[in-house]
């Protein structure tokens, strides 16, 4: 499987929020959002990450694409957990003498960092399973009827035009220098990363000045054309109202 296929949108074309208009998935995923970031206990964000799980389930959505989502989000929080549990607080929970190196972890800390931890895992579940259940190009449409910056949407569009490119352009190099025993030790890895990552550069540059010549001449004038949409259903806007206000409830509580 080719690894650009895991961010791709061809796996997902129907699902049970398929013909549900981007722009209330947008609003209810942003509302959501603000809600797990504000909130000050545990119990929310857990709940809108089991909510989301659940969702992408149900929108048959791969367990490897899933992984693939969550790895480097949950990574970070772990980190944040680590250093929150051991480097902050007050209240001793344990210690640990490894190799006469005294070690202490904190309760007080460890609750905080369950708390920064629980708001990650919560707020990435929604982007991600908003990402699951909207097309990118409907999204950024979705985005620019919210009113948000051309420029940034525009920018958004050609980064996910060559994102896929440029990851395509990085496999075939590091294959190459795989076969070729670049990566047969620790300094030959890092010089062939090294390599990889300067080649990889110089295309981006390349590519971008072929890219904006080639939209100069064919009359691009910093106005790109997007989606249009249909008014909203009123159906959906009292479904999404629903599921915001019953957010609201649980964030209260």
């Amino acid at each position: 499987m080719p690894i650009c296929e895991c961010f791709a949108d061809n796996f997902r074309q129907q699902h049970i929020l398929s013909r549900v208009d981007a722009r209330v998935k947008t609003l209810v995923t942003f509302a959501l959002l603000l809600m797990v970031i504000s909130s000050k206990g545990m119990f929310f964000p857990i709940f809108i990450a089991v909510s989301s799980l659940s969702l992408c389930i149900a929108m048959r959505i791969p367990l490897r694409h899933m992984f693939i989502r969550f790895a480097q989000p949950m990574f970070i929080a772990l980190v944040v957990l680590l250093l929150k549990l051991f480097f902050t607080g007050q209240e001793v929970l344990f210690t640990l003498n490894l190799y006469g190196i005294e070690i202490t972890g904190h309760k007080d800390g460890l609750l905080e960092g369950m708390r920064i931890t629980s708001r990650v895992i919560g707020g990435v579940s929604l982007v991600i399973a908003l990402g699951f259940a909207a097309p990118f190009t409907e999204f950024v449409a979705a985005l620019s009827w919210l009113k948000v910056s051309r420029q940034f949407t525009e920018i958004m569009m050609f980064a996910y035009r060559y994102l896929f490119v440029f990851l395509e352009e990085a496999v075939t190099i590091y294959q190459a220098q795989k076969n070729r025993l670049g990566y047969a030790g620790i300094k030959k890895g890092l010089h062939s990363f090294g390599v990889l990552t300067g080649a990889l550069v110089l295309r981006c540059i390349d590519q971008s000045q072929k890219t904006s010549e080639a939209m100069e001449l064919r009359g691009y004038t910093g106005d790109l054309p997007l989606l249009m949409h249909e008014p909203l259903r009123h159906g959906e806007v009292a479904f999404a109202v629903l599921i915001v206000a019953f957010g609201g409830v649980i964030w209260m509580i």
